[in-house]
């Protein structure tokens, strides 16, 4: 957050040193910065009635390197400013109703294009280490980000012995579940904006009792990176009703497939000994699939017997 704070100081300390174009562009942002961040150089420019080199310069001007790092700065800015009435109104403004489709797994597709490019391997490496190392595992998502937490930690169990998803319907029963987390636990939360402050509560009570803190966020600036010594960074969708969490599930997939072949002989001796289970309780039954279809069979033979 701290970068989209920036932004906005920039706008307002060198209003005065401005040109009357940049001094355009900067009210514009300031009062649409919904749909700036949809513009090119260009287009900003050409909605204020300022050329693209202008558009560039006043980036420069505000001190940052380009109008890309200006444009992830507004990014930032629009990522923590916009609450769920807004940004409905924003993707209802930005994609044809006969576009929908294409436009959501486009944008999918780009926010893992972007992740890959983005991620740190050595932090990637440094989770694997940690949980590989912990004695216990504990896992927390509040609200859109709890099912990659149930699923995160449904392939944990399957890995280790001790992994405990976090119930989160209060604050004070996420510190009860949590209250022997020791130096020799670790704990990943999973948050995307609106970061989640029960999310952000739970990794400080681990971290003030030296556990180590891993996280799954979408930027650097995540205030759930506080508390956190290995950071997992995947971009997801900044401005719609929906978040998309399509590339935060594939990085968990990553970290789930990366411990795996840490630990093949005991996931292997796990999934045989399920295996056995599944088959003696009928779990994924083909006797019962077989009995429904004998069903049906007979069903459909009656009609004819009583014609004969």
């Amino acid at each position: 957050m701290e970068q989209s704070d920036n932004l906005l100081n920039r706008l307002n300390q060198q209003y005065g040193s401005l040109s009357k174009g940049q001094k355009r562009l900067s009210d514009f942002i300031s009062d649409h910065y919904d749909k700036a961040v949809f513009m090119t150089a260009a287009k900003l420019g050409a909605e204020v009635g300022v050329s693209e080199s202008t558009t560039v310069r006043f980036a420069t001007q505000l001190g940052y390197d380009g109008f890309p790092e200006f444009h992830r700065a507004l990014e930032e800015l629009v990522r923590n400013k916009l609450n769920s009435i807004q940004r409905l109104e924003v993707t209802y403004g930005r994609i044809p109703q006969e576009k929908i489709l294409d436009s959501v797994l486009h944008s999918d597709i780009d926010k893992i294009k972007m992740t890959l490019e983005q991620t740190d391997r050595d932090s990637f490496r440094l989770a694997v280490d940690t949980i590989l190392h912990a004695k216990t595992i504990y896992v927390v998502g509040i609200r859109s980000c709890a099912p990659l937490a149930q699923f995160l930690s449904f392939y944990l169990n399957l890995i280790f012995d001790d992994v405990r998803l976090l119930h989160t319907s209060s604050s004070s029963e996420i510190f009860e579940q949590m209250i022997r987390i020791n130096s020799k636990d670790v704990i990943i939360g999973i948050s995307f904006p609106r970061y989640s402050m029960r999310t952000l509560k739970a990794m400080e009570f681990a971290n003030n009792r030296n556990a180590k803190v891993i996280t799954l966020t979408d930027s650097i600036h995540s205030p759930m990176n506080l508390y956190s010594s290995c950071n997992l960074l995947a971009r997801s969708d900044m401005a719609s009703i929906v978040d998309s969490l399509v590339a935060p599930l594939s990085v968990i997939n990553a970290l789930i497939v990366a411990l795996c072949m840490k630990k093949q002989d005991e996931v292997m001796n796990t999934l045989e000994t399920m295996e056995k289970i599944w088959d003696e309780y009928q779990v994924y039954s083909n006797d019962e699939i077989n009995y429904i279809d004998e069903k049906v069979k007979v069903r459909l033979k009656k009609p004819e017997e009583e014609d004969g």
